[in-house]
């Protein structure tokens, strides 16, 4: 049974979509190319603050997610810079095809923003959770996956998509989390942060997790153990030499994402481990879904499936066990 980790301070956590909304009108006062497309979600994508700024910018489709992609890669033909907001959901499952014909294939500079990703929206059950997204997307060539861990990486984001436009899918998250970086720290495309360093095992984090892996680390500190802690804020492209590194330096690897682990970031990690030589393959444990969510407050959903310090610590020692 997992024990608890405790915690003797209160730390302030943020809503990444505050800082995704301040940014980006903040952009857009400087840049007429940057233009908003929503379904329907001004409120829920946080586009109230730029729609009163800039209501000539911003397209609301109505609840047409498909339609919605082909007007976001219209206008990125054009030379637009559309971030196309919808919930996560409804943004890669309703439309993957146009996700894949006109954004990914076509290489149209759409800045696809993913908004309360993966079971932020607890309460209103598994139609609302987005946990395949980061599967789905992965199998597209050509689109990068950015996944920020606090409101400092959202910021980042979305300012180099404005400075270098490509086909992105952001997932802006809704889930108070608390500071992992900070704006100075850099976000590099295609690259994992060391946001801690160590020997004897790696924990992987992406997102909501990467916040809970440092409170793990700091346990497992407690018990003598030398921990690596990595923020994996791109999952395309994949940060293949870290995770080479990972595998060479330390004895272990842990990955925790909020997602289905069928394909994501466990699944892209457990993939470049199983090809390095034999003898250099250190035991791998991923945490995360492999099945819907029942409905639950987001909170709980974590807990539920695993995604606590005191899970992500104990897969570290029964993976440590193995080595």
């Amino acid at each position: 049974m997992s024990r608890e980790v405790a915690s003797s301070t209160t730390v302030a956590e943020y809503d990444n979509r505050t800082a995704f909304a301040e940014e980006l009108v903040e952009l857009a006062r400087t840049d007429e190319r940057i233009v908003a497309v929503c379904n329907d979600s001004v409120g829920s994508s946080n586009l109230g603050a730029f729609k009163s700024e800039f209501p000539d910018r911003l397209i609301n489709v109505g609840i047409a997610e498909q339609n919605m992609v082909g007007v976001g890669a219209g206008l990125a033909s054009a030379g637009y810079i559309p971030f196309v907001c919808a919930a996560g959901p409804f943004l890669t499952g309703r439309a993957l095809e146009q996700v894949k014909a006109d954004v990914a294939y076509s290489q149209h500079n759409v800045i696809l923003c993913g908004m309360s990703p993966g079971m932020a929206y607890g309460e209103l059950g598994p139609t609302h959770h987005s946990v395949e997204d980061l599967s789905w997307l992965r199998a597209l060539p050509g689109l990068d996956i950015v996944v920020p861990a606090d409101r400092h990486q959202t910021r980042l984001a979305v300012r180099q998509a404005v400075e270098n436009p490509r086909p992105t899918y952001i997932r802006v998250g809704r889930f108070k989390v608390p500071d992992v970086s900070s704006d100075s720290s850099g976000l590099e495309r295609g690259t994992f942060q060391t946001v801690r360093d160590g020997s004897d095992v790696t924990l992987i984090g992406t997102g909501t997790t990467v916040s809970r892996a440092l409170e793990a680390a700091d346990a497992l500190a407690e018990s003598g153990l030398s921990v690596r802690v990595l923020n994996a804020a791109y999952l395309a492209p994949l940060d293949i030499d870290a995770i080479t590194a990972a595998a060479g330096q330390t004895r272990a690897i842990v990955t925790a994402e909020e997602a289905n682990v069928a394909g994501g970031l466990g699944a892209a990690v457990a993939s470049v481990v199983s090809q390095l030589p034999a003898g250099s393959r250190p035991p791998v444990r991923i945490l995360g879904l492999s099945e819907f969510a029942p409905t639950g407050n987001t909170a709980w959903l974590l807990d539920h499936f695993g995604l606590t310090a005191a899970h992500i610590r104990d897969a570290a020692e029964d993976a440590l066990s193995d080595g």
